[in-house]
């Protein structure tokens, strides 16, 4: 069994652990931009978004935690553009 874990530090300095979470929705895409996204729900009950603010080469570079019914309804305003 891996011991990796994916703990990530959101934007009010608190960390979450992603390890075990279900994503509720996401787009992680390639090429990598704003259009990422993934919301994950942790086994603790905590609700994470992650976003991409731009990055072409990380996929997702910020993380914060949000209500339940915000990440149950999320609707991302950005969408992959392929020149």
């Amino acid at each position: 069994m891996s011991k990796s874990r994916y703990i990530v530090k959101t934007s009010t300095g608190q960390e979450a652990d992603l390890t075990q979470a279900t994503i509720l929705r996401s787009n992680n895409l390639y090429p990598f931009g704003q259009h990422n996204y993934a919301i994950y729900e942790t086994p603790e009950g905590l609700f994470v978004k992650a976003m991409n603010s731009g990055e072409r080469e990380i996929m997702l570079t910020s993380y914060e935690l949000i209500d339940e019914a915000t990440a149950r309804h999320y609707s991302h305003p950005y969408f992959r553009q392929d020149n």
